[in-house]
């Protein structure tokens, strides 16, 4: 029987996490930001963390390697780790006879099968791959401030690559257009976008603000009454979501991916159409703040994630498979866009 993954939280273990990224993160950073979080409640468990990432990073808990883009991972990885975690996947790993697992943040809709030993980011983004196997994002929030719950909240907001068409910025302006006054502010996108169907946003409801992060995304936040999170593929798991809810803003998005686990009619309101979207905005105050924000602090907070990580460290050096078959994606999507109207 394995050890449980209380003693792994006191055993010293020499933890390796690699991304193709450098850290700390620059501007918003889904991925970098969870995985500088795993690593500090890593090392707060006295553990030894290392990172291999891209030239240029660095770290204060962490020792840092610089990845060698010209050579594979096997070649730039000694034998000095007792667990190598890697969020991104690369077969050479597999040869080098240390436990190891993947993290997979994103989609795949082809049946090009995964690592065995690959985690998801949350159960629907597990289950759509044939898997159990998953851990939720977890961030630190003494690192956001404490909300200020006497602030008045003035508008809605968007959080995310508003490029990105599957995020659908587009159906948050349309959602906040068919209200009488509220207002939005996009965070992550501009005004005029010429890669996106030449989109052009005039109303004077909508203000835009380009990749914002740290402070001035939180301040953003605080002010908020709520996100709109209209997205129209399979969302793996949603920073946006979480981050949003700590500073006691409900959720008003489709009921896709990881939304549907995550967003409970407690913390907000879920439809694939612009009109139940917009009315559902009428009645943001009927949400309690305090309640999204304790949720948020609660289910995914970075030690949460830190120890549920340690349990899936422990089964790979066990020598488990953390799947029994190598996760492929079960259902190939035909349409470029899930629904929305």
């Amino acid at each position: 029987m394995g050890l449980n993954s209380v003693y792994y939280q006191n055993l010293f273990m020499r933890i390796l996490i690699i991304n193709d990224t450098k850290i700390p993160v620059e501007g918003y950073g889904g991925t970098e930001r969870v995985i500088w979080y795993l690593g500090e409640e890593l090392s707060k468990m006295g553990h030894e963390v290392t990172f291999l990432v891209r030239e240029g990073s660095t770290c204060p808990f962490a020792k840092v390697q610089f990845l060698q883009p010209n050579l594979s991972l096997a070649q730039q990885i000694s034998n000095d780790y007792d667990i190598i975690h890697a969020n991104y996947q690369e077969k050479s790993i597999s040869s080098l006879g240390i436990p190891y697992l993947f993290t997979f943040h994103g989609n795949r809709n082809n049946l090009e099968p995964l690592d065995i030993q690959t985690i998801f980011v949350s159960e629907n983004h597990a289950n759509r791959f044939g898997s159990q196997a998953f851990v939720y994002n977890g961030l630190n929030w003494d690192d956001y401030g404490k909300p200020n719950w006497n602030q008045k909240k003035a508008y809605f907001h968007f959080l995310g690559k508003a490029a990105w068409r599957v995020k659908n910025v587009q159906g948050a302006i349309d959602a906040i257009l068919k209200t009488p006054t509220e207002q939005l502010k996009v965070l992550g996108g501009v005004r005029f976008n010429f890669k996106m169907g030449l989109r052009f946003t005039f109303s004077p409801r909508i203000q835009f603000y380009e990749s914002v992060g740290g402070e001035e995304k939180n301040q953003l936040l605080q002010g908020s009454k709520g996100l709109i999170f209209p997205v129209k593929w399979h969302e793996p798991f949603g920073l946006a979501i979480t981050e949003s809810l700590y500073f006691g803003c409900p959720v008003f998005g489709t009921p896709y991916g990881s939304l549907k686990e995550l967003v409970t009619p407690e913390v907000g309101f879920l439809s694939s159409s612009t009109k139940e979207i917009s009315n559902a905005l009428l009645h943001a105050n009927d949400f309690n703040a305090k309640f999204c924000h304790d949720y948020a602090v609660e289910q995914f907070n970075s030690k949460k994630m830190a120890v549920k990580y340690l349990s899936f460290y422990e089964k790979a050096i066990n020598g488990e498979r953390l799947n029994e078959f190598p996760p492929v994606c079960q259902k190939i999507q035909t349409e470029k866009f899930l629904p929305w109207s």
